[in-house]
C-alpha cells in the first residue's frame, strides 16, 4: 500500500532476508484470501471488509504516531492520494464479494492480470513507451485469462465480472502509486489509503450485519486476519528496503501458486487442465514483464 525508495546495494545476507520477508508477505496475503473465502460461508463480505480495513487503519494510526503525529492535511497531491485509496477500496470490495462464488485459484488468476493491464494503461497514465515484446506478453497473458474464464468452465458471470473489475482497479492503484513515488512519504500514502478504504467499506457494512454475530473465537480470528493483511504490507515494505523491486517482482506469482494449492487442497476446487494452462500463461507473461532488462531500451 505504500511506495518505498529503491534500496542501496545490499550485502547478500540482507538480500536473502529481503527475499524471505517478501515471500512471507505473499504467504500472509494467500492465507488472508483463503481464510476470507472460508469465513464468507458464514459472514457477509461487507462485514469482513470493514473489519479488515478498520484493523489496517489502526496500524496506520500507529505509523503516523511513530512519525511524529498526523500531517495528512499538509500532504501534497491529496487528489491522487484519495483516488489511490478509492481504487484499493474498490479492489477489496470486489475481490471479497467475488470470493463468495469464485474458486480461489481462478479468482486469483484473474486478479493477477493487473500487471498486464498496467502495461496497457501506462502509455496514457505515465506516457511510457511499450515495445512489441511487452505487447506480445500482454496478449499471451490475456489469452491465458480467456482460458480461465472460457465458456464451459462454469465460472459465475457476476463473480468473474467483479474479479475483472478488481484487477482493473488494482492496476489503477499501481499506476497512481508510481505517480506518487518519491513525491509523498510512504506512511502518508499508507494512511490515506487505509482511511479511505475504511470509509468505502464502512458505507455498506451497516446493511450487511452478520446473523448470527461471530462468537469470541471467530471474532478474534477475523481481527487476526486484518492484522495479517496489514502485516503483509509491512513485510513487503521491509523487503523493498533490502532488495530492488526488479528482483522481487517476479516472485509475486508465488502467491498465485499458493492460491492454486489452497483452492485444490482446502476447498476441493482444483483448476482443470485448460484453466491451469491459462494460469501458466498469465504467470509466464507477468514474470516476463517483471524481469529486469538491464540497460536495454524499453521492449
Amino acid at each position: 500500500m505504500s511506495s518505498v525508495p529503491a534500496p542501496a546495494l545490499s550485502p547478500p545476507a540482507s538480500q536473502k532476508a529481503g527475499v524471505l520477508l517478501f515471500l512471507c508477505g505473499l504467504m500472509t496475503f494467500a492465507i488472508f484470501d483463503a481464510s476470507s473465502k472460508h469465513l464468507l460461508e458464514t459472514y457477509p463480505a461487507p462485514f469482513l471488509n470493514i473489519m479488515r480495513y478498520a484493523t489496517v487503519a489502526l496500524l496506520a494510526v500507529a505509523m503516523l504516531v511513530r512519525h511524529g503525529g498526523p500531517r495528512l492535511r499538509d500532504a501534497p497531491h491529496k487528489g491522487l492520494l484519495i483516488w489511490r485509496g478509492v481504487a484499493l477500496g474498490t479492489v477489496g470490495t470486489c475481490f471479497m464479494t467475488a470470493l463468495i462464488w469464485m474458486p480461489l485459484a481462478e479468482a486469483t488468476a484473474i486478479y493477477f492480470t493487473s500487471p498486464l493491464i498496467v502495461v496497457v494503461l501506462s502509455p496514457w497514465f505515465l506516457q511510457e513507451k511499450v515495445g512489441l515484446a511487452k505487447w506480445l506478453a500482454v496478449f499471451a497473458g490475456f489469452g491465458g485469462m480467456l482460458l480461465v474464464v472460457r465458456p464451459g468452465n462454469d465460472l459465475p458471470a457476476l463473480g468473474t465480472a467483479l474479479m475483472v473489475a478488481s484487477a482493473i482497479c488494482f492496476s489503477i492503484f499501481q499506476l497512481l502509486t508510481r505517480k506518487l513515488a518519491g513525491k509523498v512519504p510512504g506512511h502518508i500514502q499508507y494512511s490515506y489509503t487505509a482511511f479511505v478504504c475504511v470509509v468505502i467499506t464502512g458505507l455498506p457494512a451497516p446493511f450487511f450485519l452478520p446473523d448470527p454475530w461471530p462468537d469470541l473465537a471467530d471474532f478474534l480470528f477475523i481481527l487476526s486476519l486484518g492484522v495479517c493483511n496489514g502485516a503483509g504490507h509491512l513485510l513487503l515494505i521491509a523487503a523493498f528496503q533490502r532488495v530492488a523491486a526488479s528482483t522481487l517482482a517476479p516472485l509475486n506469482y508465488c502467491q498465485l501458486l499458493m492460491a492454486v494449492g489452497f483452492s485444490t487442497f482446502l476447498f476441493n476446487q482444483p483448476p482443470d487442465a485448460l484453466a491451469m494452462t491459462g494460469i501458466a500463461l498469465i504467470t509466464a507473461a507477468g514474470v516476463f514483464l517483471a524481469l529486469p532488462r538491464g540497460n536495454k531500451p524499453p521492449a
